[in-house]
């Protein structure tokens, strides 16, 4: 099996044009390389390439992910005064040591107008990692500087690309995302990657038939690493259907599957793979869950994310809800498994951040 090409996310890549324009405006050099330290203190080095007095640019490398960004070009400009003209925004903003840096979108990048996302509305669509990502490494080259700095992060042909993304449907306007959670770009949406999923659980099994974890996402992954073997996990990306599917060959007692509210929905919702390109979820069929199994009727306002619904919801009736969402998923994977003839006895959900558990045994 050959090995899967990771990349580097847009976070990744938008730091290291900031990099470069903090280096020339302090120390005057123009760099064509720069190492960006990543979040868990891993390191990457982006090629990058000057455009004009304090503005640079990269091009995002391919991977083996389907990935609507790659290939795209992301431009940084550093300016001493406010920018005009730009989109209606609230700029975000990096404090490092006794400078402040305003961060904008500029043409290409989105702004949030709608609540419920990692960022409050009207902020850059530039996600909480990426921005801690920029004030990390600019700490390094930003040690006696003062003042006052602007920065305008910008994407060629983004308001194109976003097209292709769900942006519009959760209110972010004017262009893409700039995201990562960890700077790296881990493939998940290949024939290659489901051949990997496979061999894991082979590997799994063969230790232990007691149970194995499905994780989706990053943070799913990391919190099952701190509760359960390291030889019983398996990181699945977005094949729910297609990991259980391969349970077939094996005897497994207990599956326990781990990941967010909004991918616990769309499981919940009989969603077979989880990724964007195969569907959002169905919000109507939400309020209807809350109004006939929890009693509460919200009202006609229209959400984009289930982190909005939950912000809206009161108090006493949220953590009802995620067990609502994490017991109708495990009872939909129940359903797949007995579709499947599966030799599976019990499915777990563990719904993140709440770390709410729900059983299904038969």
């Amino acid at each position: 099996m050959s090995k899967l090409r990771s990349g580097y996310t847009t976070g990744t890549h938008a730091t290291a044009t900031l990099m470069a324009c903090l280096y020339e405006y302090c120390q005057g050099s123009v760099l064509e390389h720069l190492e960006v330290v990543l979040p868990q203190q891993q390191r990457a080095v982006i090629e990058v390439q000057r455009e004009g007095d304090l503005s640079f640019s990269t091009i995002k490398g391919d991977n083996d992910d389907i990935d609507v960004t790659k290939g795209c070009k992301i431009v940084c400009e550093l300016l001493e005064f406010a920018p005009k003209d730009l989109k209606e925004q609230e700029p975000s903003v990096l404090e490092v040591a006794q400078t402040k840096i305003f961060i904008y979108a500029g043409e290409g990048v989105g702004v949030v107008t709608k609540k419920g996302l990692k960022i409050a509305p009207p902020h850059p669509a530039i996600n909480p990692t990426p921005v801690e990502m920029m004030q990390t490494n600019a700490k390094a080259i930003l040690n006696d500087t003062k003042g006052v700095l602007h920065a305008v992060f910008s994407v060629v042909n983004g308001e194109q690309i976003a097209k292709e993304t769900a942006n519009a449907k959760v209110g972010v306007l004017g262009g893409i995302s700039i995201l990562g959670t960890r700077g790296i770009v881990k493939p998940v949406s290949s024939s290659a990657y489901i051949d990997s999923i496979h061999t894991e659980i082979d590997v799994a099994v063969a230790y232990s038939q007691e149970q194995i974890i499905f994780t989706l996402g990053n943070t799913a992954h990391d919190y099952a690493k701190e509760h359960y073997e390291a030889t019983s996990i398996v990181e699945i990306g977005n094949f729910v259907y297609e990991a259980l599917k391969h349970l077939q060959k094996h005897q497994i007692k207990k599956v326990v599957f781990i990941t967010s509210i909004a991918k616990m929905c769309k499981v919940a919702q009989g969603f077979k793979n989880t990724h964007n390109k195969y569907g959002t979820i169905d919000f109507a069929l939400v309020k209807d869950w809350l109004f006939l199994e929890l009693g509460y009727k919200l009202e006609d306002e229209e959400f984009s994310t289930l982190k909005g619904v939950l912000e809206t919801i009161p108090d006493r009736y949220r953590k009802e809800f995620v067990k609502l969402l994490g017991y109708k998923a495990a009872k939909q994977l129940q359903k797949w498994c007995d579709t499947m003839a599966l030799d599976v006895a019990q499915v777990e959900t563990i719904t993140l951040p709440q770390k709410i558990k729900e059983k299904v045994q038969w």
